[in-house]
């Protein structure tokens, strides 16, 4: 049987999140890649301020994750934004605007390897239409089926996602 081999061989990931069985999750999950841990803002910071990351990864509630998403986006690391309690418009509003490039409810944990495979892949693009794709039937159970027209700027977002589709 052979295991076709990860984009995530070798990467260096920096995962970052208060709970410890989190990490632990991420960790077997991404067993092919090099995983730096960090429990606390005041620890991610220093990793992000010391290391190079091929991805990081960001707890948003615990660990002042908006905070460390700003910082990792302006070192230009690829970063997702994954989170328990934090999974509300507007926290998914924030990710995108602050430069995250998906955010994964960590109830959909088992998507994560697959999300970072398509992000190394495709040279740290975007996956917000890929996130909306797979996702979209959670986000509306979870915010309602209206969320998207309550808010212009998820509204402006997907029409922008349509035009685009049409011109490529």
């Amino acid at each position: 049987m052979s295991e076709q081999k990860s984009p995530l061989k070798d990467k260096i990931i920096l995962a970052v999140d208060d709970e410890p069985d989190v990490l632990e999750t991420i960790e077997e999950e991404l067993d092919m890649a090099l995983v730096h841990k960090a429990m606390d803002y005041d620890t991610a910071i220093q990793y992000l301020l010391s290391y190079t990351y091929d991805m990081v990864i960001l707890d948003i509630m615990g660990v002042n994750g908006f905070e460390l998403l700003k910082t990792s986006v302006s070192r230009e690391f690829p970063t997702v934004m994954l989170t328990a309690h934090a999974v509300t418009p507007e926290a998914l509003k924030k990710s995108m605007k602050l430069g995250a490039l998906t955010f994964l409810p960590k109830e959909k944990m088992s998507e994560l390897r697959p999300f970072l495979e398509d992000i190394i892949t495709n040279k740290g693009a975007s996956l917000w239409k890929k996130l909306f794709d797979r996702l979209g039937g959670y986000f509306d159970k979870r915010f309602g089926p209206d969320w998207k027209e309550k808010d212009r700027f998820f509204k402006e977002f997907e029409d922008e996602m349509k035009k685009s589709l049409k011109n490529s």
